[in-house]
């Protein structure tokens, strides 16, 4: 096949630098462009601007190699390239719908440097938008200001991503399948033909219309976000009943192929960027078109009880929770990144201030980004022995591997009144309950009592 594609990437977000660095190291030539200055020097320079495991040691790579460069703005991006993968931000709106106010800006800019452009170029949407935003609002928006036709001088495609923070690199690298929505069959020949070449025939390509693209990746979003908050409620469940274990229950349906044992950890609640953000989108989409999406909805207000369930638990241990000290390790949304949107500990540490607690919190690399929003509001240790002193509970929300390896003897030694609560059941429930009070999601009571 023909390697005719030079690659471009618009925005430098965790979809953004993640897509252009691994393109890059596939031998791509790639240009990433940002409308931020100081996020693309950084870059330059080889420093991501968020942590993801094994990003920045490909990024400082693909520089020194020459595969990868970093401009300021859409027009050299365009000029320079075949292929452009829109990936700007839709965040939320107060009634949970998507912003395109990136998006739209976006694509007036490279409509802009498409009117100086002869030869036939593909545009990508990546973001995460609604169905129909890429033939009703970006296609009209790249026809008006490049004052030229889709599917004649330009193309138009949509393929959702479905990274997961943490694992961004590996996804990339081994995707379960590629979507691929198209405007036009040309478009979609292009764009399979780039998936063919990085991926040789061992991933497979759906090929569909640009809006059930677009629809897809809220839908997976929406099924994997649900499937966690129906193991949550399973969970608690599971705790009004003497000798049952949500653990036990999860593996046993996970044995059925029909379910799988994906996504069946009960825990603290889900956030992050996708499973919050596309969940509302998804409701409030179905909502405009006339249809209340019940199963959804309650999906994330399940996920919302499961921060106040944390505190229940220690209260029910507590009592009063004023002047306590509350140990929180873990403020990352999931281990193995720094991205605190909607995380668990954020709605967790604001019940307990309120409560009139003291809250002191340890994370590996989530803790500058804590504090540029909660400021002095609560304390933060250096490291997990620093958090626990003096502590009359500690919880775990994050299950970052450092945080598996303590030991009862961790949190006896420590605490003033050791009470452990497994957020993220990352402890032997036999092991840890003998040693010290201890209370876990989906853990029912192990004394002998009636139903």
């Amino acid at each position: 096949m023909k390697r005719l594609k030079r690659i471009s990437v618009v925005g430098l977000g965790f979809v953004g630098l993640s897509t252009a660095v691994y393109f890059a190291a596939q031998r791509y030539n790639v240009i990433a462009s940002s409308n931020q200055q100081r996020k693309a020097e950084l870059v330059r320079n080889g420093v991501a601007p968020f942590f993801e495991p094994e990003l920045e040691p490909m990024l400082k790579k693909v520089l020194k190699n020459r595969k990868l460069r970093v401009v300021v703005g859409r027009e050299t991006a365009v000029l320079n390239t075949d292929i452009t993968f829109i990936t700007v931000g839709t965040p939320s709106l107060p009634d949970g719908s998507a912003d395109l106010t990136f998006v739209k800006a976006t694509a007036k800019e490279i409509g802009a440097a498409l009117k100086r452009k002869q030869s036939y170029h593909l545009i990508v949407v990546k973001s995460t938008v609604p169905p129909g935003t890429s033939e009703n609002v970006v296609k009209p928006i790249l026809e008006e200001h490049s004052e030229k036709n889709a599917g004649e001088d330009f193309g138009l495609a949509m393929s959702p991503e479905f990274l997961r923070e943490g694992s961004s690199m590996y996804d990339l690298a081994n995707p379960d399948r590629v979507v691929i929505g198209e405007f036009d069959e040309r478009s979609g020949d292009i764009l399979e033909e780039l998936n063919e070449e990085l991926y040789k025939g061992r991933v497979a390509i759906s090929r569909m219309s640009l809006a059930s693209a677009e629809l897809a990746k809220y839908a997976s979003n929406a099924f994997l976000a649900t499937k966690v908050s129906f193991i949550n409620q399973m969970a608690n469940i599971c705790e009004r009943i003497s000798g049952v274990d949500v653990v036990e229950i999860a593996r046993a349906m996970g044995l059925d192929h029909r379910i799988g044992p994906e996504f069946l950890r009960a825990g603290a609640g889900w956030g992050g960027s996708c499973f919050p953000k596309d969940t509302k989108a998804l409701v409030a989409m179905s909502r405009k078109l006339g249809y209340e999406s019940k199963l959804i909805g309650e999906a994330i207000s399940i996920n919302v009880m499961q921060a106040k369930h944390m505190v229940e638990l220690a209260e029910e241990e507590l009592g009063n929770l004023e002047g306590k000290k509350i140990a929180i390790l873990g403020l990352s949304f999931k281990p193995n990144t720094d991205d605190i949107r909607e995380a668990a500990s954020l709605k967790i540490i604001e019940l307990l201030l309120a409560e009139g607690a003291e809250v002191a919190a340890f994370d590996p690399v989530a803790v500058d980004n804590v504090k540029a929003v909660l400021g002095d509001r609560i304390s933060y240790s250096s490291n997990v022995y620093e958090c626990l002193e003096n502590a009359d509970c500690c919880m775990v929300v994050t299950e970052w591997n450092e945080f598996k390896k303590l030991q009862p003897s961790d949190f006896t030694g420590l605490m003033h009144n050791p009470v452990l609560i497994d957020g993220r059941r990352i402890y032997d429930p036999m092991i840890f309950s003998k040693k010290l009070k201890f209370r876990a999601i989906g853990l029912g009571e192990t004394s002998e009592e009636k139903l």
